[in-house]
């Protein structure tokens, strides 16, 4: 087996931030790739040639050609470097298929926000070139130990290792939202090159048609998703979204890992967005943040009223319905709230009718800004995050290294990451946010009031708040796991 130094890594991904980014899974590609490399892995990438790869990546050359693939369009192999730190240009792998990739919208909808009616085959040649390159039939000198397939764009990979004949690399299926399962009809099995018999309840199929993400989690040797509870969560209704049968017989090799974040990019101490920089030795500086963001949303400048915040997709899952319902009693707390985001357009205008109701307590931006992002981290008192289910999350574990108190839903990576603040925790001095669950706009209120209530006692708030930010979500812990389900797979 090889050391930790010797590991080699094909993470294929269908998107990396900043090139092309729709939700978390760009953001992991960046991350985890760079976290993995300063562990002394060998961590190549494989991306498909969207203009803004071929245009992001830098020192390309051609390295392969694939134009005997009989169920794709002639194909090049690219090489090059990406860089996704000030000091990691990671090597990238890059699928130039002009017919499939070159083409203006995003990386799987037109620019209408219709679904690219050929997805099974432009992710069905990310998952072929990646068992190609996983295999002995690869055209190039370099081959991995792992092949680390994310998310149903690159769900085939396992399956198509599964019956190459020769020697291939062992494969490990990351789960970023199940939700997301990429689904096409029983033909594509014939389209893409399976064989006729994978099209099976011990295969492929799901409940007649073809699953990329399925595939994937049936023939990878290990499963991982990005948090510990999510993980447990996925093995029954209603979060397993139809798949919590297999999860369930697969979870001997099924693991958790929380995601990290970005900490050189989300750091109170030096984030270029904040009106003034802060650290938990000097909170007090977190006020002039506060002040801008309500003079800025034109809110009422007011130090003692907690403020709310609120970064998120505007949906159903994210809980935006019950921030709703509450809203008009939060004012009457008294508090404040601020929301920036965008996605269902009868959600948008319920807000941003409340904000024409409460002009002074509720200020609402539609669309989003990344700058004003980092200052509600900062300005807020505390964020709100009512997700219905959440594998991860991202911004609770900004909120806490902000010194701003989450208030979330007890699921999936929200419970992972947020301790509930009662006495005992506090007195433990690892309570970092507030909890509340089931799933209710009453349960909801409650918790936002009792976090107003520990606001209005200042010792208590910045016990609270340094507990958090003192909390490490650093990726290195998170590639240290991945790293040991990578030796374990060649053990």
């Amino acid at each position: 087996m090889p050391s930790s130094q010797g590991l080699r890594i094909l993470f294929i991904t269908s998107e990396v931030y900043p090139l092309c980014k729709t939700g978390g899974l760009g953001d992991v590609s960046a991350a985890l790739p760079v976290a993995l490399r300063t562990l002394q892995t060998d961590v190549r990438l494989l991306l498909p040639g969207y203009p803004q790869v071929l245009a992001g990546v830098k020192y390309k050359s051609k390295v392969a050609e694939f134009n005997e693939l009989p169920q794709f369009p002639p194909t090049t192999l690219l090489s090059g470097r990406l860089s996704l730190s000030k000091t990691e240009n990671i090597p990238v792998f890059v699928i130039d298929c002009p017919g499939l990739y070159r083409r203006e919208g995003g990386p799987y909808m037109d620019t209408l926000g219709r679904d690219w009616p050929d997805n099974a085959l432009r992710f069905g040649l990310l998952s072929k070139i990646g068992a190609i390159l996983a295999s002995d039939a690869s055209p190039i000198a370099w081959r991995p130990h792992i092949a680390h397939c994310n998310d149903w764009q690159s769900g085939l990979t396992p399956a198509y290792l599964h019956f190459h004949p020769g020697k291939k690399a062992a494969t490990v299926m990351t789960i970023h939202n199940l939700a997301f399962q990429g689904i096409f009809p029983p033909g594509s099995v014939i389209q893409l090159g399976l064989p006729p018999d994978s099209f099976d309840v011990n295969g492929v199929e799901y409940y007649g048609n073809l699953s990329f993400l399925k595939a994937g989690l049936y023939y990878a040797d290990h499963i991982t998703t990005v948090s510990p509870n999510y993980a447990e969560e996925i093995q029954i209704e209603p979060l397993g979204f139809g798949l919590q049968g297999l999860l369930a017989t697969r979870r001997r090799h099924l693991t958790g890992i929380i995601n990290g974040i970005a900490t050189s990019e989300w750091d109170p101490a030096t984030d270029p967005h904040l009106v003034k920089n802060y650290t938990s030795k000097k909170l007090s500086d977190k006020a002039a943040n506060k002040s801008a963001l309500q003079q800025q949303m034109g809110l009422t400048v007011d130090a003692d009223t907690p403020l709310f915040g609120v970064v998120s997709r505007l949906n159903h899952q994210k809980g935006t319905d019950l921030l709703i319902q509450v809203a008009p009693q939060l004012v009457k707390i008294p508090a404040q709230l601020i929301v920036l985001g965008s996605d269902h357009a009868d959600l948008e205008h319920q807000l941003s009718t409340l904000a024409q109701t409460y002009p002074n307590a509720i200020a609402v931006r539609i669309g989003f800004n990344e700058a004003l992002s980092h200052l509600i981290e900062a300005g807020a008192d505390c964020f709100l995050m009512p997700s219905r289910f959440e594998p991860c999350g991202l911004n609770q574990m900004y909120s806490q290294r902000y010194g701003t108190p989450p208030v979330v839903h007890a699921t999936g990576g929200l419970l992972d990451t947020v301790v509930d603040c009662t006495p005992t925790t506090l007195a433990q001095g690892n309570a970092s946010g507030f909890l509340f669950h089931p799933m209710t706009a009453d349960n909801l209120l409650n918790t936002i009031k009792r976090a107003a209530q520990v606001y209005h006692n200042k010792r208590n708030w910045q016990r609270l708040q340094r507990n958090g930010m003192a909390k490490d979500f650093s990726w290195h812990a998170s590639a240290i796991a991945y790293q040991k389900i990578y030796g374990a797979l060649l053990a």
